[in-house]
C-alpha cells in the first residue's frame, strides 16, 4: 500500500535536456561565431570567451553608457510529430544554433544644470512673538523663538487678582462663595477645609475658624457676606505685620543683600528682577555670582547683569563661594557701589555640611565690614506648600534669615504658605513673585494679596 503513492519520478526526455556551454563546446570544437553584426552563430570556446573578456572590459570603459547587457539562447531544434527524438551522437552530428543578442547600451542624457532651490521668506512675525536672529544664523535660515512673552501683570490689586486667580485657595473660595450660601455650621466647615488643604497650616487654620464661629454664635453677622468681610479683615491681620518692604541704609557703604534657599527656588532671577528694580531707583549695584556650584549659573547671573548694566563679579566654576562674596565686597567698596547683592548655590536644608557654608560666607565677609550682611533674603518656591516651614526654620538657625521672598505664586501654588510663615516665624515678607518678567517682582501687599485671593462679593 505505502508503495503504491511511492511513484517514480518520471525521466528526463532527451528532447528536453539542456546542456551546459562547456559541454556543447566540447562535442563541437570546429563551431566558429559567424560575423554578423547582431548575431552570432554557435557559441565560442571557454577560451575565446576568456580572451574576449579584455576586449570587452575595454570597450565598457570608453563607454559613458551603463555596461552592456548579454543575452543567450540555446535554441533548440524542434521535433515534429511523429519524427524520433535523435540520439547523443545524432545530435552531436548537427550543430546547434546559438544566438547572442548584443543589446547596445542606451546614452545616459547629459544632466542639466541643478536648479537652485527657492526658500520662500518667512511670515512676519506677530506682536506677541519675540524674533531674535543671532549673528551667526545665516540670512537664508530664519530664526524664531519658541517662547512667548508674556506680558507683566496689570498693576495695583488687578494684577494680583489677575495672577492669584489660579491659586487653589482663590478657586476654593470662589466657589464657596459663588452663590448665596447659607450661615451656619456647615459653611465653616468648608472654609476650614478649604485653608488647610491651600496649606494655611491647622494651627492658624483653627485660630481663625474658631474666632468665626464665636462670633456667628455671637450673632454679629447677618449673613454669608459679612462672614465673608470678617474672614477678609481676619487674613489681612494675620499678614499685615510681615508686610514690610526692604528698607536699603543709605549709610552702609555698600549696603550688603545675601540670597539663600534650596533648590530650583529662582534666586538668580529673583536677584536679576532685584537688580533691575534698585537700578531703577538710581542706585549703584554690583552683584556677586556665588554660586559656583550650578552649571551655567554664573553665565545667567552675568547675562542678568549685562542686561541691567551692572557688574557681575564671578570666579570661575567650583570656586569657593566666600572667596567670591570677598572679592565682591572688596571691589564694592573701592567703587563706591550702594548696593551689593550675593548669589549663593541651592542646598538642602536637610544637609549640615552644605548649612555650615552659609554661616563660612557670613563669617567671611564681616571680616570686611561687622554688619555685612545687611539684609539675608531668603527665596521661597510658593508651590512647596507647608515644606516651607522646616527650609525656613534650618536656613534661620544657620545664617539669621531676615527677609523672604515668595515665588512663582501665579502657577499652581496654593497660596496658604505665606499665612503659615507668617504665624509661625514673622519674619518680613520683603517681595513676591507673580510672573516671569522682571515688573512683576512686587512689594508684598497683604491687601492686594488677601483681597486676590477672596471674591469681591457673593456671587462675584
Amino acid at each position: 500500500m505505502v508503495s503504491f503513492f511511492r511513484r517514480k519520478k518520471p525521466a528526463t526526455s532527451p528532447s528536453e535536456r539542456r546542456y551546459s556551454t562547456e559541454e556543447l563546446a566540447a562535442a563541437f570544437p570546429d563551431a566558429l561565431p559567424a560575423a554578423e553584426s547582431a548575431t552570432v552563430e554557435a557559441e565560442p570556446a571557454a577560451d575565446e570567451l576568456t580572451a574576449a573578456a579584455p576586449v570587452a572590459s575595454a570597450v565598457a570603459q570608453q563607454t559613458i553608457a551603463a555596461p552592456a547587457r548579454v543575452e543567450a539562447a540555446v535554441v533548440e531544434p524542434e521535433a515534429n510529430a511523429g519524427t524520433p527524438t535523435p540520439s547523443l551522437e545524432a545530435r552531436a552530428a548537427a550543430p546547434v544554433a546559438r544566438h547572442v543578442a548584443v543589446v547596445a547600451p542606451a546614452p545616459i542624457p547629459t544632466p542639466g544644470p541643478k536648479p537652485e532651490p527657492v526658500i520662500a521668506s518667512a511670515p512676519a512675525p506677530a506682536d506677541d512673538l519675540s524674533v531674535s536672529t543671532p549673528a551667526s544664523t545665516p540670512a537664508s535660515t530664519p530664526s524664531v523663538a519658541t517662547s512667548i512673552d508674556k506680558p507683566a501683570a496689570l498693576p495695583g490689586k488687578m494684577g494680583w487678582r489677575e495672577r492669584l486667580r489660579g491659586t487653589a485657595l482663590a478657586r476654593s473660595f470662589g466657589g464657596l462663595f459663588h452663590g448665596n450660601p447659607k450661615l451656619d455650621d456647615a459653611l465653616l466647615d468648608e472654609i476650614e477645609t478649604a485653608l488647610i488643604i491651600a496649606d494655611v497650616g491647622v494651627t492658624a487654620t483653627t485660630d481663625l475658624v474658631e474666632d468665626l464661629r464665636k462670633r456667628m454664635k455671637a450673632r454679629e453677622f447677618a449673613d454669608a457676606n459679612a462672614l465673608l468681610k470678617a474672614l477678609r479683615a481676619d487674613l489681612i491681620a494675620l499678614l499685615a505685620p510681615v508686610a514690610v518692604p526692604l528698607r536699603v541704609d543709605p549709610d552702609a557703604k555698600p549696603f550688603v543683600i545675601l540670597t539663600v534657599g534650596v533648590n530650583g527656588v529662582g534666586k538668580t532671577t529673583t536677584i536679576g528682577k532685584l537688580a533691575r528694580r534698585l537700578k531703577g531707583e538710581g542706585r549703584s549695584l554690583m552683584l556677586a555670582a556665588g554660586d559656583t556650584f550650578r552649571a551655567a549659573a554664573v553665565a545667567q547671573l552675568q547675562s542678568w547683569g549685562e542686561r541691567n548694566g551692572v557688574p557681575v563679579i564671578a570666579q570661575g566654576q567650583n570656586a569657593d563661594a566666600a572667596s567670591v562674596a570677598f572679592d565682591a565686597l572688596q571691589a564694592a567698596k573701592a567703587r563706591g557701589i550702594q548696593v551689593l547683592i550675593a548669589d549663593t548655590a541651592g542646598r538642602l536644608h536637610t544637609q549640615q555640611g552644605l548649612m555650615a557654608e552659609l554661616g563660612k560666607i557670613k563669617r567671611v565677609i564681616r571680616k570686611l565690614d561687622d554688619n555685612a550682611p545687611h539684609e539675608v533674603l531668603m527665596v521661597i518656591d510658593g508651590t512647596t506648600g507647608q515644606n516651607a516651614l522646616s527650609q525656613l526654620r534650618q536656613f534661620h538657625a544657620a545664617v539669621e534669615v531676615t527677609g523672604l521672598v515668595v515665588t512663582k505664586l501665579d502657577g499652581t501654588a496654593k497660596g496658604g504658605v505665606v499665612f503659615a510663615l507668617a504665624r509661625e516665624f514673622g519674619i518680613p515678607i520683603r517681595f513676591a513673585g507673580i510672573g516671569e518678567r522682571p515688573e512683576d517682582l512686587r512689594v508684598f501687599d497683604a491687601e492686594a494679596f488677601v483681597d486676590a485671593l477672596l471674591p469681591e462679593s457673593l456671587g462675584a
